[in-house]
């Protein structure tokens, strides 16, 4: 049973420094086969009209390119 105890706890403690990892990062969970990218699509919904949250995304991204293209040093 002790076994059992000892098992659960290390998988705890896994999951929870992983959590941290995630949180710390803010970055997307992805896979390691390529996920969408492989099928040709560009973004998860595939649609004409990117909703609200997208499209701030999308001008946050234009906006550090943009930074990086002009920097001097």
């Amino acid at each position: 049973m002790s076994e059992l105890i000892a098992t659960f706890v290390v998988l705890l403690v896994f999951f929870v420094l992983m959590s941290i990892g995630y949180i710390i990062k803010k970055k997307a969970v992805e896979g390691s086969c390529g996920g969408l990218g492989v099928l040709g699509i560009e973004k998860a919904c595939d649609c004409d009209d990117p909703c609200d949250k997208r499209k701030r995304r999308m001008a946050e991204e234009e906006r550090r390119e943009k930074l990086a293209q002009n920097r001097i040093i």
